[in-house]
């Protein structure tokens, strides 16, 4: 069940990248989950993770802090969704994904 929440989330998050027209690639596992500002369609080692888009990630991080979304501060961390995130919480973030992305486009 963790895996399906946290692949929820992230294929809302990236539904509503494309909805903005701003490029992204994640990654997932279980309740892990990374998402990365890059032109490139899948992010696997150091180097892409680096050449991503670091200022349009701090951009965001802050855009969904604002809408009171906690998402870890580094590009290079992961995120991490929990078996007390409700259904509701993910809807929730996704929504606000979609209004930081309107913000920074």
């Amino acid at each position: 069940r963790l895996g399906e929440k946290t692949a929820g989330l992230v294929d809302g998050i990236m539904k509503q990248a494309a909805n903005a027209d701003i490029p992204l690639a994640s990654n997932r596992v279980g309740g892990m989950f990374g998402l990365f500002f890059t032109d490139t369609a899948e992010v696997t080692n150091f180097s892409q993770a680096t050449a991503c888009n670091q200022d349009r990630f701090k951009a965001f991080f802050h855009a969904m802090l604002r809408r009171g979304v906690y998402l870890a501060p580094s590009a290079f961390e992961a995120g991490f969704v929990s078996a007390s995130h409700s259904d509701r919480e993910i809807e929730a973030t996704i929504r606000a994904a979609g209004e930081a992305f309107g913000e920074i486009a």
